[in-house]
């Protein structure tokens, strides 16, 4: 996965302080109004389609759980009954020099719809479990149930529910590759070397100026044992709104203890790169544990297998995102 470039909120504000600006308190987020019935998040679902990921192995770019894992997605989807399936498939360069066989991954519900919403998470998972604390491990690829697996189950199951439950919007599923690639050495000058794939699907955009998504969200390490959604640092800059009808849907579907309304650090992830494509986009993300008060405990070891995930997040999760979308509405 990516890294954390301001491991916790002190550190963000002490950034935001360094720069001249005064912090700004979190702003409590009001309920998102939805006249829609509740459409009922099967957490169940979603952790066995994550358990399905696992069960191909590793999923780094070029191996044969990676490839497995893609028709899988491509079947579930389809099964689901999305409108339309487009995969991306290119070369590209990694940091230490190895070429990237990928494949991008959407699938959209009401394609024509002028108003859409981009729902992404990445598949691939690390090629070196480098969080390791014993050195042998740490050039084992790891099988990434939480970091890699659980966003994509959440993505298969909302699928489910919406391609059953159609919104007025359109919803396009993204599923990126070479996520987590990058260069952990270092910090503040190896951005570029993560979230390959989505650079890029940015770069590539199958949207023209009118059709653009009205946001983003991705979901990232969303399973995990007693896991907490802080409000991300670089969410809450670049889209503000987005953070606060997200959380304002978690709190009033009675999972505000899952997101604190408290900022934790920045990160670099898929949605900076999408943000930057003129995409406003939000990271829901595990990234002020309270053990290690960053990343899970797990994170880029190999005990980030299916003993890591909890349906209690999934379905947190599940449930804000897909209450979000069934609030939205067709534009005048």
């Amino acid at each position: 996965m990516y890294k954390l470039t301001l491991a916790v909120a002190s550190l963000a504000t002490l950034i935001i302080s360094c720069s001249g600006k005064t912090p700004k308190k979190d702003v409590v987020p009001q309920p998102v109004a939805t006249t829609a019935p509740q459409i009922k998040f099967n957490a169940d679902s979603a952790y066995s389609y994550i358990k399905h990921q696992v069960d191909f192995g590793p999923r780094v770019p070029g191996c044969e759980g990676h490839k497995k894992c893609a028709e899988y997605i491509l079947t579930e989807l389809s099964r689901h009954g999305v409108d339309t399936l487009i995969t991306q498939n290119a070369i590209v360069s990694a940091f230490n020099g190895d070429q990237l066989p990928i494949t991008n991954i959407m699938g959209s519900i009401n394609p024509t719809a002028k108003d859409r919403v981009l729902i992404a998470a990445h598949y691939d998972t690390r090629p070196w479990a480098d969080a390791e604390s014993n050195e042998k491990d740490r050039n084992t690829p790891i099988l990434g149930a939480n970091d890699g697996a659980s966003g994509v189950g959440v993505i298969l199951e909302l699928a489910r529910n919406l391609c059953a439950n159609r919104p007025e919007i359109g919803v396009d599923f993204l599923l990126v590759d070479a996520e987590d690639y990058g260069d952990s050495s270092g910090w503040g000058n190896n951005d570029e070397t993560w979230c390959l794939g989505t650079q890029y699907w940015t770069n590539h955009l199958p949207y023209t100026a009118g059709t653009m998504p009205r946001y983003g969200i991705v979901l990232d390490m969303v399973g995990g044992t007693n896991a907490r959604f802080h409000r991300e640092f670089y969410s809450n800059k670049t889209a503000p709104k987005i953070v606060d009808k997200v959380w304002g849907a978690a709190v009033k579907a009675g999972f505000s203890d899952f997101f604190p309304n408290k900022t934790a650090g920045a990160l670099i992830d898929d949605h900076v790169f999408i943000d930057r494509a003129g995409i406003p986009c939000i990271d829901i993300v595990e990234s002020n544990n309270a053990i290690t008060h960053t990343f899970p405990p797990t994170w880029h070891t190999l005990r980030d297998d299916m003993a890591s995930i909890d349906t209690a997040p999934l379905r947190a999760v599940g449930q804000t995102v897909l209450n979000v979308i069934i609030s939205e509405k067709k534009s005048e």
